[in-house]
């Protein structure tokens, strides 16, 4: 089946307890590309029917041009059914699903829902199910659930990301073959911001389309990492404007069509307004 029209990925996806107001308000002046209200990990276990009321209030309050997700709790979970309800019919652009392992579970998800879903892949099982949870029709994107992964892979907590990149280019790999997003996990130290530098331009490096967050003071720097810089614009605008159609030469290497459209994708992006 055909996917719809789903819009440009995200270069930022800001992840927030929709248990904390402040946040919420805060992230309405934020230049983000995504929210992302949470009622699973970000909540404690006595504050998530609240959570989930105050999400679909914030919702029906707006965040602008944002575009907004909700993380609901995961399908084995006694929360899970409530969520899935107060999601639908709310204002939010997708919902997240944790913890994805089967295709069929994300489907229905999407038809209950009614809105398109977003799966985090965070366990072996659901990496190796993830190219056929991104062809599912109403799947918008995958989000590597790095730090979960960790732990299902038995990746010491000390050790760099090198254990885990078979498991993040597979997820890439499934998310390019679905035709849909990938967006990268977290990065845990806050106050390390050449280190969240080194791994967002890995990321990107990688293929994938932008950062997940967890604080409001990474976002300059993986909207920079994530974002075309002025370099790459200028190359991108020069290809475009060159190009006369079929395969030929331009600044000593050959181009073709798909070098083109590659151009212009990489415009859409540096172009896209932050919020």
């Amino acid at each position: 089946m055909t996917k719809p029209s789903f819009p440009l990925a995200p270069r930022t996806a800001l992840f927030l307890p929709a248990s904390n107001p402040r946040a919420v308000a805060k992230a309405r002046t934020l230049a983000v590309d995504m929210v992302i209200l949470d009622l699973e990990d970000a909540v404690p276990e006595e504050q998530k029917a609240a959570a989930r009321t105050a999400a679909v209030d914030a919702i029906g309050e707006g965040f602008g041009d944002r575009l907004l997700a909700v993380r609901i709790n995961a399908s084995d979970t006694p929360e899970h059914g409530e969520d899935v309800a107060a999601a639908r019919g709310t204002g939010a652009d997708f919902v997240i699903l944790p913890k994805a392992e089967d295709a069929m579970q994300v489907n229905e998800l999407c038809a209950r829902v009614g809105i398109p879903v977003i799966a985090m892949i965070e366990t072996p099982a659901g990496v190796l199910a993830g190219a056929e949870i991104a062809a599912q029709p109403r799947v918008a994107g995958l989000i590597a659930g790095t730090n979960d992964l960790r732990a299902g892979l038995r990746i010491p907590p000390a050790a760099g990301r090198e254990g885990l990149a078979l498991a993040l280019q597979t997820i890439v790999l499934a998310a390019r073959a679905g035709g849909c997003w990938a967006l990268d996990g977290v990065f845990n130290a806050l106050g390390d911001a050449d280190g969240l530098a080194v791994e967002c331009r890995e990321g990107r490096a990688m293929g994938f389309d932008g950062k997940t967050l967890i604080h409001p003071n990474q976002l300059e720097v993986a909207t920079r990492a994530f974002g075309p810089d002025a370099s790459e614009v200028e190359e991108a605008e020069a290809l475009v404007a060159a190009a006369t159609g079929g395969a030929e030469r331009f600044r000593d290497r050959m181009i073709e069509a798909m070098h083109v459209e590659q151009a212009r994708e990489l415009l859409a992006r540096a172009h896209r307004p932050l919020a």
